[in-house]
């Protein structure tokens, strides 16, 4: 099941942090299936990689702001009005 990176930006961080772990452990789970000789969808591995890699992607570009979090989002047009 491939994410989208708009998928990811409705996500909360905790959310987030329990998709990658989800999705490494598939990854781990598919690379002892490849390493053994039981893996039928190869097409997975990739999927699964680049899953990973959005998430971190989304990740850090919320570290940098260029991204916001959903609940950041209502956070900064609150802290505006009271300043």
């Amino acid at each position: 099941m491939a994410t989208t990176a708009h998928e990811l930006d409705e996500m909360n961080d905790i959310d987030l942090e329990a998709k990658l772990r989800e999705a490494k452990e598939e990854l781990f789970n598919l690379r002892f299936q490849a390493a053994t000789g039981q893996l039928e969808s190869h097409g997975r591995l990739r999927t699964v990689k680049k899953d990973i890699a959005r998430i971190y992607t989304v990740v850090r570009e919320r570290e940098l702001g260029i991204r916001t979090a959903p609940d950041a989002g209502d956070n900064q047009s609150n802290e505006d009005g009271a300043a």
